[in-house]
């Protein structure tokens, strides 16, 4: 009985073993997901025990001699991101895989916040990596920019900083956030941008108008501000930074939590507190220097790589005391404050935010979602929402001291959509449209005139840009776009004043109410503006490489630029508009050549920009009030010339020492008049040297020296009447300071705790020397020095 039992199994078993002879096939194709090319060599590996097949020219593969079941493969490719596929074999089963090829989509898989692919292939472009905006955490946008060759920055004392791209800042400079571009009255010299450096993960500039989904109007450059990619993986990470600063006895925390999902979904959350009292030069007290600074931020949603949707909401609200020393009453004071050579008023440190003060709140809305189309591109649409509140409160007395002087409230809604035709290697297509209203309201119970007005402004744009790979060495590139501007204003203009511009003889059909001693008018202005660019990129077989770029840009005056009529008190002068002020055309041509050897390596970026129409604020007098004297700035229009160079250089004499050294230079100059033009940045050197040895904790150490010429183009003095002499006197408000020399230390060291947690310590000292020293684009190098020595401690902990 147990021989029956054991042949019968036996018979199954062999029976069984027979039918389950492993014969299956899997074959199959691997192509490319944008132009649905073949990719040939892509290698398909069954996970376990299985050799690993290549794809013929056709992108093909065949495995044989699989048994039936489900099985896991893992396909790769140079350049393209490895998938994971699950199938269930068959008999013969056919298996179509398509890989992400493409540049821009492997950054969407980085895990670090650096830099992301270039916005342009033939203009001058650089970049910031997250180490050195975590640098700055304590600092703000304009200090972290001056890293780079050719950006300098326009400041009001040490907390307003405007970022300047060769001589050209305001409205000028264009600053992307995340992909909204900010509204936030950068047309005044005060107005600093309303951004938190800390929520960044890595910012690039372009240094020109060339690229035009942007902004046909980037005269001066682009400034886009980026988050950290965010990985598409089941993981929560974070990092927390500390500082602490010397000069203003206070210091900052910012942290960032980011949580993901395998499936796409991710949410991450910022915030950041920042606190500082007055500020000291080497030998005083800059009172009432203080700032007050709290940003946070919330993103969240889904991204795989056929479609996703984000949304972001960010907060920034900024209270910046103004120096107390820079508000004058007349402008006898002024004169004063030039020649004595320290500020009229010095008081004790405090941490007080006393008037004259800024106080600023920006709130940031966007939704965001995109679509891949297979063997077509990416189309991508966005809405973004921002309003801005501005508050400037002036020295005043009595009950009004705690009303601001300027209440403005902008509110932007903009809705954007673009395509992104990719399926081509050789070329590429991009268009996309724009619209935009915006809302300007400037509040009357300020109990003083109104400087900017009521309006309401419209915007359209649509562009397109394409770029063509001719061969391995030269790729060319070109767009063009088309921007239309509408201001809807209503102001009330003092009739003495409407008859001094002259606009009784041009602008009579502006006024829609005669109210005697005032006018009130409406004007509407509509701005038709052509915008294009051409340029290559030429690699050298020996990995040199030159670009070459011209660039066609025009840009609508501002509200500032047309409508501004009265005293600006946080600035302390008279700023007159002019309603005649037209676009500015602008004509850039740049190159760059950049080499790079063994142990070294050169970039050389000369310029050369004419801009017609260029509008300027200059001082031209005096003007009495019931306050008092006050200088006269008046905007006006001319024909403009800025010529300049940035170059850099780098040594590596051995693998732990670097030096590194940069020279930028601008001339600027009002063609019309044969005269310079005002607030052209001085030439300056830059030349640091770094020891780094990874075995010593990543121990990093560089000593920077910065020498700073002095600018002797600057526009003639004037002339001014003095109430207290009776006579006319010269006032020196365009004389600029002399030249100066800083040195710099920075450190840092890393301490490893294990499971992915690493606490990184830095050291900072600015103006190691304690000079003193004052800088040409300061606004209130009229009334005291720049800063003394600075301590920067700082902790970070990533986790």
């Amino acid at each position: 009985m147990k021989a029956l039992l054991f042949s019968i199994l036996l018979i199954i078993t062999l029976f069984e073993g027979k039918s389950q002879e492993c014969k299956d096939v899997l074959t199959g194709q691997v192509t490319d997901y944008h132009s649905k090319i073949p990719l040939k060599n892509a290698s398909v590996l069954i996970i376990g025990n299985f050799p690993e097949v290549k794809t013929d020219k056709e992108g093909k593969f065949k495995i044989s001699n699989l048994c039936p079941g489900k099985y896991q493969l893992e396909i790769s490719h140079p350049e393209c991101t490895t998938t994971l596929v699950d199938v269930n074999v068959q008999g013969v089963t056919r298996l179509d895989i398509k890989l992400e090829h493409h540049l821009e989509e492997l950054d969407e898989v980085n895990v670090v916040g650096d830099a992301i692919r270039d916005k342009t292939n033939s203009a001058q472009e650089e970049k910031l990596k997250l180490e050195t905006l975590e640098l700055h955490s304590s600092g703000n946008l304009g200090d972290a920019l001056k890293e780079l060759g050719g950006v300098s920055s326009l400041n009001t004392g040490a907390n307003i900083v405007k970022p300047t791209i060769h001589g050209l800042n305001g409205s000028r400079v264009l600053i992307l956030n995340d992909g909204v571009r900010m509204q936030d009255m950068e047309w005044g010299d005060e107005h600093a941008p309303n951004v938190d450096i800390n929520a960044s993960g890595s910012v690039s500039v372009i240094k020109g108008a060339s690229a035009l989904q942007y902004g046909g109007d980037a005269i001066g450059g682009v400034i886009v501000m980026e988050q950290a990619r965010i990985p598409v993986k089941d993981t929560l990470y974070g990092k927390t930074l500390l500082n602490g600063v010397s000069n203003g006895r206070g210091g900052n925390i910012t942290s960032e939590l980011t949580r993901t999902f395998e499936n796409g979904w991710f949410a991450k959350g910022q915030g950041s507190f920042k606190r500082l009292g007055d500020h000291e030069a080497p030998d005083y007290v800059l009172s009432n220097t203080g700032v007050q600074e709290m940003g946070a931020s919330l993103q969240f949603g889904k991204r795989k790589f056929t479609w996703g949707w984000d949304a972001r909401y960010s907060y920034f609200n900024s209270e910046i005391a103004v120096l107390r020393a820079s508000h004058i009453g007349n402008v006898d004071d002024l004169i004063r404050s030039i020649n004595s050579g320290q500020p009229e008023i010095i008081r004790s440190f405090t941490h007080d935010l006393q008037n004259p003060r800024q106080e600023v709140t920006h709130h940031l809305g966007k939704l965001n979602f995109y679509k891949r189309f297979e063997g077509l591109g990416k189309w991508s649409l966005q809405y973004d929402f921002q309003k801005n509140r501005r508050f400037e409160f002036d020295v005043r007395r009595g009950e009004r001291d705690n009303t601001a002087s300027i209440d403005l409230e902008l509110t932007t809604h903009t809705l954007s959509t673009d395509f992104k035709w990719d399926a081509k290697e050789k070329y590429q297509v991009h268009v996309g449209l724009l619209g935009r209203y915006q809302k300007n309201f400037a509040n009357p119970d300020t109990g003083v005139r109104r400087l900017i007005p009521d309006y309401e402004k419209f915007d359209f744009g649509g562009f397109v840009i394409g770029e063509y790979q001719m061969n391995d060495q030269l790729l060319l590139e070109g767009g063009l776009r088309y921007d239309f501007n509408r201001v809807d204003a209503k102001k009330f203009y003092q009739t003495s004043r409407w008859e001094e511009r002259g606009y009784d003889t041009e602008f009579q059909n502006l006024i829609i109410d005669d109210r005697g001693t005032q006018l009130l008018v409406n004007p509407v202005f509509d701005y038709h503006n052509i915008s294009g660019t051409f340029g290559s990129r030429l690699e050298f077989n020996n990995g040199s490489n030159l670009k070459l770029n011209y660039s066609l840009s025009q840009r609508a005056p501002n509200p500032s630029e047309l409508f501004s009529d009265g005293l600006h008190h946080s600035a302390a002068r008279i700023e007159l508009g002019d309603l005649r002020v037209d676009s500015e055309t602008s004509h850039k041509i740049t190159a760059s050549f950049q080499q790079n050897f063994d142990h070294w390596g050169i970039v050389f970026e000369p310029y050369a920009n004419w801009v017609h129409n260029f509008i300027l604020l200059e001082p031209s007098g005096v003007e009495f009030t019931i306050r008092g004297a006050f200088p006269v700035w008046e905007y006006r229009q001319t024909n403009a010339r800025l010529i300049g160079l940035d170059a850099s250089t780098y040594v590596d004499w051995s693998k732990h020492l670097r030096t590194n050294h940069r020279f930028s230079l601008v001339k600027g100059r009002d063609v019309e008049n044969d005269s310079p033009l005002i607030n052209i940045p001085a030439a300056n050197l830059r030349n640091k040297v770094t020891f780094t040895k990874p075995e010593w904790k990543n121990l990093e150490i560089s000593l920077e020296s910065q020498y700073v010429f002095q600018q002797n183009e600057v526009p003639e003095n004037i002339m001014v009447f003095s109430p207290e002499q009776q006579q006319d006197v010269l006032l020196e408000i365009n004389s600029a300071p002399e030249a100066y020399h800083l040195l710099g230390l920075t450190s840092k060291i890393e301490f490893p705790f294990g499971n992915g947690t690493k606490l990184t310590t830095s050291l900072v000292v600015n103006n190691l020397l304690d000079t003193n020293y004052r800088d040409y684009l300061n606004r209130q190098r009229f009334f005291a020095d720049d800063l003394g020595r600075n301590f920067i401690i700082q902790l970070k902990f990533n986790y």
